[in-house]
């Protein structure tokens, strides 16, 4: 991308400060750092609140704690309250369970086209491996033991992925809200994360297909972009089938704008009343 960017990285954590630790570190280790990053949190108790009032005082850019009640998985909503936040023409949206490769935030710049978004992959590390990583502060590579579920996904070779980057226009398949990057503005014209999703899955998967029916075209970033996945159980998917209907809505109504996103965020977001509180003041 030839335009200079300002880049909005957002994180979404709930409840595992240890982990979210190991994700702000490696932030600060970025080659290219994003201009602001914005923590979207599910509703953490004070443990996270004190790990990120930590990192603020020494953060390089400004680092935002977007706080909603914890009401249950509302991923879709801290996300969206996390947008209504960010001022950077771009983001980049992960989980608070990456740690990233040094140059992640350049390689998705490099990526950044109009008219696309882009979707990236993670490599999984083994509980053994993640527990190294959390205790002794370690920095995964694509050398480390305890990698699993395929090592090129940790793989960067920055001419190769130039040669396999693909664009589907018609396919939310394998997307990962965990390693995703869009447009602000294209963000707003779909409305952001359809609200409706409450419980694990797929919000992530409707939303892009929103904007592939906004017209956008996707871009697999493969070889670049690397981060690295800290093990964990899986969530509970009690509410998968639910979520499933409206997706399958979503595709057959080839939607383009939620009903409930974005536009659900102002009357939801208390005001802080502490600096320890900075939990959901909306930017104008």
């Amino acid at each position: 991308m030839s335009e200079a960017l300002s880049v909005s990285l957002i994180v979404t954590t709930y409840n595992w400060p240890e982990a979210l630790k190991c994700v702000l570190e490696s932030v600060l280790r970025q080659s290219h750092l994003p201009d602001e990053v914005i923590i979207a949190d599910d509703g953490s108790t004070e443990a996270t609140a004190a790990l990120i009032a930590d990192f603020q005082a020494r953060f390089p850019v400004p680092l935002i704690h977007s706080w909603q009640e914890d009401k249950g998985f509302r991923v879709a909503m801290s996300r969206n309250k996390a947008i209504a936040k960010a001022r950077g023409d771009y983001i980049v949206l992960i989980d608070g369970d990456l740690v990233l490769q040094r140059h992640f935030i350049a390689d998705h710049l490099k990526a950044a086209a109009r008219g696309h978004f882009v979707s990236g992959k993670r490599a999984r590390m083994t509980a053994a491996l993640s527990d190294k990583v959390i205790k002794t502060g370690l920095v995964p590579s694509v050398f480390s033991k305890g990698l699993y579920r395929g090592r090129s996904t940790a793989l960067r070779f920055a001419w190769l992925s130039r040669q396999v980057a693909m664009s589907k226009c018609s396919s939310a398949d394998s997307i990962h809200a965990c390693n995703l990057a869009f447009w602000r503005a294209d963000a707003l014209a779909i409305n952001g994360f359809n609200i409706g999703f409450e419980g694990w899955g797929p919000e992530d998967k409707e939303f892009a297909a929103r904007l592939l029916h906004l017209g956008l075209k996707r871009k697999v970033l493969k070889f670049a972009g690397v981060a690295f996945h800290l093990y964990h159980k899986e969530n509970c998917k009690a509410a998968l089938e639910k979520n499933n209907l409206l997706f399958e809505a979503c595709l057959a109504e080839r939607k383009v704008r939620c009903d409930q996103g974005l536009n659900e965020c102002v009357n939801e977001c208390p005001t802080p009343t502490s600096a320890a509180d900075q939990r959901c003041q909306l930017s104008a």
